[in-house]
């Protein structure tokens, strides 16, 4: 590893980290520091040679980005959320974030009780059960018939 490329300087600086250090620290490709650079959400510092520096704040910028991408955020979102200092606006659009989780977590939980339903059958098809094909009409609607393919 060159010199200019060290992970922390000594005494544990990180204040001079390269895009490389950074990306391996978090996971990352290398790209992937790129994008969100370019798309505003890290905006790291530049050496004499015009080499990315990254600095403390810029790492607890890419954790945040990355936690807030495992909450389901999109890029966009949480460059939205970065930009603003208004607090009811950060509000607003995490509460149309958290409405959209509660739908998916939903969605995924309906989904988990069809196929457990499925799996604790005892008809040979699982398609054959009642249970199973009334879940089944309710996804389709009232007055639709259920057919026993899937």
């Amino acid at each position: 590893m060159k010199s200019s490329e060290q992970s922390a300087p000594a005494g544990g600086d990180v204040a001079a980290m390269s895009i490389g250090a950074v990306a391996e620290r978090f996971g990352l490709a290398t790209h992937v520091l790129r994008h969100w650079e370019g798309m505003g959400l890290l905006a790291p510092g530049r050496d004499r040679a015009g080499r990315r520096r990254y600095s403390v704040d810029h790492l607890t910028r890419v954790a945040v980005i990355l936690r807030a991408k495992e909450a389901g955020l999109s890029l966009g979102t949480i460059r939205s959320l970065a930009a603003t200092a208004d607090p009811a606006e950060r509000r607003d659009i995490l509460q149309e974030e958290a409405a959209a989780l509660r739908s998916r977590i939903a969605a995924a939980q309906y989904s988990l009780e069809l196929i457990e339903c499925a799996l604790a059958c005892d008809h040979e098809d699982f398609t054959q059960c009642a249970h199973f094909r009334q879940m089944v009409a309710e996804r389709i609607g009232p007055d639709t018939p259920v057919h026993a393919s899937v």
